[in-house]
């Protein structure tokens, strides 16, 4: 009885979301939760993006989530970059954001909007809904020794006494890594950015804008040595923190407290908001290092979350990571559970995508830093950072900087990276240098499928509790083409015609049968920015016939700058 098909190490998101899917989709594996507080616990990392809903919703568990009352997050509001000046980014138009009751349903513009969470109440409501499905969850249980020979995990030996044993270990500890560390696995820090993070919780502090029933904007505000985060949790509880360098906070010789209480002061609209507000006075302080494991499996065991890397969190993307990860482990321990693919290959599948989210939104992380005029105490330090990352900040090439992880890699099929589609990603790094960024694709009117010199390999794609193997061209550098969605699309079209007119054409006449007329824009759209991504990596070679007149694509420098990051 002391033998489980998969134990999980860790409670939180990571191990609850792998868990719940694993009993929805085969309810007959013992799954066991080991966590070492008692549920419900404080804990920082409150912003989520859009990606995490469909996961919610394919949980059974985002209407439980939505009951909880927790803001509706649409956007943020930034001071970033070189314009002292604020400006706002959604996920959606606020135009088009409609005043409904709550608590919602999962339909219409609740797709393209994401929670700011009470980690206390949301980490409790996930394990719970686990424990509905049937995972067998212990709390106030420590893992104390691992025991393994090589790289297999034999057993575990909990707090309460007891020596367990499973056929699949998953370590969903957070940045400890209670597997990770006993299995000697290593860790990187692929940057310079090496921060702390200094925060507490406040109670009826304002909004700093509220949309519709609910909805509001997360606030990160810079000061010439670090920023704020402002982000709304409920009707009365606020997380307000202070990230700053590891180096800076060492030089400061101040306590946590004081170099946070200086910082809120230094900025107006927070020191507004929290005019009327009392904070918990509990001050929390925690590393904010960016680092990745050098592998996340091994023969019997899965890092997840944290335990496999965590990316600096400007860009709010921690628990979306952990999300995603933990939904493509219960994924794939589902497929090994079956036998239906290769071992081998369902692992690198995993650990590929896992370590390369994580290295994309380091880089990403590396490049707001870099490109922040705010910080003028911090002008050295980031030169610092971008001269190790090996990043140039003119527009052109600070672009295909962030663009070597790929876009393939985000959502199979979408030109999405770091959570970011190309255009939003155009629309950063033109807001960031203040100057317009041209298109690969912008100036011709003939575009050539090229698959020269490129095998053909496997891509996993993870939907409705299983994996399907979906055919990639693949090159020697690395980069994959899949072959689906709207690449797919492409090379269809690339396959009959190299004429931009015909391939416009046929495009239109193809969505006007698949999507509805409101949304024809976007597909055209979004289908141009695949052909960017095609031309940029050399899927495609563009040419000019002067017979007919090119292809012109341009993208104002300012205006607000949309997210799009779901599947």
């Amino acid at each position: 009885m002391n033998h489980y098909d998969v134990v999980i190490v860790g409670g939180g998101p990571g191990g609850s979301t792998t868990g719940t899917l694993l009993k929805k989709y085969n309810p007959q594996l013992r799954v066991l939760i080991l966590e070492k507080e008692k549920f419900p616990r404080d804990h920082v990392g409150e912003s989520q993006l859009p990606q995490i809903s469909d996961i919610l919703n394919e949980m059974g568990c985002w209407d439980k989530v939505e009951a909880a009352n927790f803001p509706i997050k649409v956007g943020g509001n930034y001071r970033w970059g070189k314009d002292p000046e604020p400006w706002e980014f959604h996920f959606l138009r606020l135009e088009e954001f409609k005043e409904e009751a709550r608590p919602a349903k999962y339909e219409g513009q609740r797709r393209q909007t994401a929670f700011q969470v009470d980690r206390s109440i949301y980490d409790d409501i996930l394990l719970r809904h686990a424990e509905e499905l049937g995972c067998e969850v212990r709390e106030q249980t420590a893992v104390v020794k691992v025991d393994t020979v090589g790289d297999r995990i034999t057993a575990l030996h909990l707090s309460s006494g007891e020596q367990i044993t499973a056929t699949y270990y998953a370590d969903a500890s957070g940045h400890v890594g209670i597997l990770r560390k006993a299995l000697g696995v290593q860790t990187e820090c692929p940057t310079q950015l090496q921060n702390i993070a200094i925060w507490d919780y406040w109670n009826n502090a304002d909004w700093a804008v509220e949309i519709g029933v609910g909805g509001t904007r997360i606030q990160i505000m810079s000061l010439g040595y670090g920023w704020i985060w402002f982000i709304p949790l409920g009707p009365t509880r606020t997380s307000v923190g202070f990230v700053c360098p590891a180096s800076y906070y060492k030089e400061a010789k101040k306590s946590a407290a004081e170099i946070y209480q200086d910082a809120l002061k230094q900025e107006p609209l927070i020191s507004k908001l929290l005019a009327n507000a009392t904070s918990r006075d509990k001050i929390e302080i925690t590393k904010d290092w960016s680092f990745l494991a050098e592998r996340t499996v091994g023969e019997n065991w899965f890092l997840v979350g944290e335990a496999a890397g965590f990316a600096d969190p400007i860009l709010s993307a921690g628990l979306t990571l952990t999300h995603v990860g933990a939904k493509e482990l219960a994924y794939t321990l589902l497929d090994l559970h079956k036998g239906e693919h290769d071992v081998n290959w369902l692992k690198n599948q995993y650990d590929q995508n896992q370590r390369r989210r994580v290295q994309q939104h380091i880089r990403f992380a590396d490049y707001w830093y870099a490109a922040n005029g705010q910080f003028t105490d911090l002008y050295a330090h980031c030169q610092t950072i971008a001269k190790e990352a090996g990043l140039n900040l003119s527009p052109p090439e600070a672009f295909r900087w962030l663009a070597q992880g790929g876009f393939t890699n985000d959502i199979v099929g979408q030109a999405v990276i770091g959570g970011f589609d190309l255009g939003a990603m155009k629309q950063m790094v033109q807001r960031f240098a203040k100057e317009e960024l041209p298109w690969e694709i912008s100036g011709y009117n003939v575009f050539q499928l090229d698959l020269a010199d490129t095998t053909e390999d496997f891509v996993a794609v993870y939907t409705h509790g299983k994996i399907d193997q979906v055919k990639c061209y693949l090159k020697q550098n690395g980069d994959r083409l899949p072959i689906t969605g709207l690449y797919g699309l492409l090379i269809d079209v690339l396959s009959r015609t190299s004429d931009i007119e015909q391939i416009y054409q046929y495009l239109i006449a193809l969505f006007k049968t698949r999507v509805p007329p409101e949304h024809l824009r976007i597909a055209i759209q979004h289908t141009m920015f695949c052909l960017e991504v095609m031309t940029l990596e050399g899927w495609v070679k563009p040419s000019l016939n002067p017979d007919k007149p090119p292809l012109t694509i341009s993208m104002p420098v300012e205006g607000q700058l949309h997210y799009s990051g779901r599947s």
